[in-house]
């Protein structure tokens, strides 16, 4: 499929790609996900953090290789088109489609919600009113704004923003360290609700949401100027730089909160602004002013980045062939996809509308970013196989353990998400699979191989069936049928099971071939 991407400006640097990745992370997630995290899992949500990071490690490995080999805007959406065809490529770019246009209007609703004002928010039903929804909306045009008039822009106001949003934090942690009781910890049991609490934090209190930030080096790697070199180094510099903050910040709330607060156990937490709060408890006035500024200033950062990445996942939709060919086009003046970025102001403020509060969202958009995390193993697994003389300025060593674990710990991160989250996520998915038939009707493009493209995404098919049965009978938020931990073991086994069928059904597709022969003309005019 032809595609506009020479029109994309190559302005990034290593530096600015981090600290992308890191403006991304550092968001809503360091205000709520602490809290929430806690109330899951009590002190054994450390754990949860330091999962979560050890978990996305192998991942970022994975797409670390992906990047290097083929630098894509959106990239995320494009690998699984390469390794499996349209059928495969579609249904992982609306997912991923519902994963990124969702956070620029969660961010948003951070900021709102962790100010506090009167009159933003129904105090029954946790519903923005009227005047909270046109704030939330208007700050998502503030996002849109910030991306329209091109990379570089962005890449500086956001190398600015971000080195506040790490300072803040650092300041909360080594201010509250002082104020740390260290009882807290066991007066009632590191882990009060066992592993299975420690395994939900996971997935639904924020921690995964909070580290996602890696993948947007991924999203604008065709616009650093050394992607091969670069981005891997970002992606993996972010991910340890952003575990080691959010584990940090994790250990003070815990520390810090009176231990009369927790009489009634660690679920009966409820903070408005946890973080803030506890200042405030603890005489801080002005350590709770700091974090007050970030509260507006980490959710905001976070969103803008998020913005991009949504408009280049839009792009490599397009480009993809199979989503309207106005969304891949690239204004050659600013170089970025300006029809693109229209939708996705389009897709945020309808994801402003009356829908509860940030940690309704966080678990619904997180199972649906790690369902897409799940192509990359497999696709990689691909790629070596058929495309093995590729250039890779990345090539791991022990892809496929390195493939398979990042396979199992994806799958039990969207399964951990829990049945409220799966079931919808999964409708969705395969409401997308009745829109690509209707796509197929009018594209040539997708009907090229289309036989072999169905057939390279049967095992894709099976696994969300898989997924949705396993949790609708397990234990987190199904019926218990199948109860922990053996519903864990039966994810264990079938991700082994659908890791190998999906990288045994990959297939040489005509996208992987002309994309490969784009990149061995690019390595042969630089050399």
């Amino acid at each position: 499929m032809q595609n506009d991407n020479h029109h994309l400006k190559r302005h990034l640097s290593m530096f600015d790609l981090t600290l992308i990745g890191i403006g991304a992370a550092i968001g809503s997630g360091w205000l709520f996900g602490v809290q929430y995290a806690a109330v899951d899992a009590g002190p054994g949500a450390i754990v949860s953090w330091i999962i979560g990071a050890v978990s996305l490690i192998f991942i970022a490995l994975v797409y670390a290789e992906l990047s290097s080999m083929l630098p894509e805007a959106g990239g995320v959406v494009r690998y699984p088109d390469y390794s499996h065809g349209s059928l495969v490529g579609f249904l992982m770019s609306v997912a991923t489609l519902i994963a990124y246009s969702t956070i620029p209007p969660i961010e948003a609703e951070a900021a709102v919600q962790y100010l506090g004002l009167p009159g933003l928010f129904n105090s029954h039903t946790g519903f923005p009113t009227f005047i909270g929804w046109v704030i939330e909306a208007l700050l998502v045009v503030c996002f849109f704004l910030v991306n329209y008039y091109g990379v570089k822009l962005l890449a500086r106001i956001n190398n600015f923003i971000t080195v506040i949003k790490i300072i803040i934090p650092a300041i909360t942690i080594v201010t509250l360290f002082f104020s740390i009781h260290v009882s807290n910890f066991t007066a009632q049991g590191f882990a009060p609700y066992g592993f299975h609490g420690i395994l939900t934090a996971v997935a639904t209190s924020g921690i995964v949401f909070s580290m996602l930030g890696f993948r947007q080096a991924v999203d604008l790697s065709a616009e650093a100027r050394n992607p091969g070199r670069d981005v891997p180094r970002a992606i993996i510099l972010e991910l340890l730089i952003v575990a080691v903050i959010y584990i940090l910040v994790q250990v003070i709330f815990i520390g810090a909160i009176p231990p009369h607060y927790l009489t009634k156990g660690w679920a009966s937490l409820s903070f408005q602004g946890p973080l803030v709060d506890v200042a405030m408890i603890l005489g801080l006035t002005w350590l709770a002013w700091f974090m007050r500024l970030s509260a507006v200033i980490s959710p905001l950062g976070s969103g803008w980045v998020y913005f991009a990445s949504t408009a280049r996942v839009v792009l490599g939709f397009s480009n993809n062939g199979y989503f309207w060919r106005i969304f891949g086009k690239v204004d050659p003046n600013t170089g970025v996809p300006r029809a693109a970025m229209w939708l996705s102001l389009i897709l945020g403020i309808i994801w402003t509308g009356p829908f509860p509060l940030w940690s309704k969202l966080v678990g619904f958009a997180s199972s649906a970013s790690v369902l897409t995390y799940i192509m990359g193993p497999v696709s990689a697994m691909v790629f070596r196989r058929l495309a093995p003389d590729a250039v890779r300025p990345v090539r791991l060593r022990g892809l496929s353990v390195i493939s398979l674990i990042a396979f199992i710990v994806g799958s039990n991160i969207v399964y951990w998400s829990g049945w409220s989250n799966v079931e919808p996520l999964m409708i969705l998915e395969f409401i997308a699979l009745v829109i690509y038939f209707g796509f197929l009707t009018r594209s040539q493009h997708l009907r090229d191989q289309f036989a072999d493209h169905v057939k390279a995404s049967i095992w894709l098919l099976s696994f969300m069936v898989f997924m949705l049965l396993i949790s609708y009978l397990g234990s987190f938020g199904g019926i218990n049928a199948l109860p922990y931990p053996y519903d864990i073991l039966v994810v264990l086994i079938g991700s082994i099971v659908f890791f190998y069928w999906g990288s045994a059904s990959g297939l040489s597709t005509l996208s992987l071939q002309t994309a490969l022969k784009e990149r061995t003309t690019m390595h042969k005019e630089q050399a």
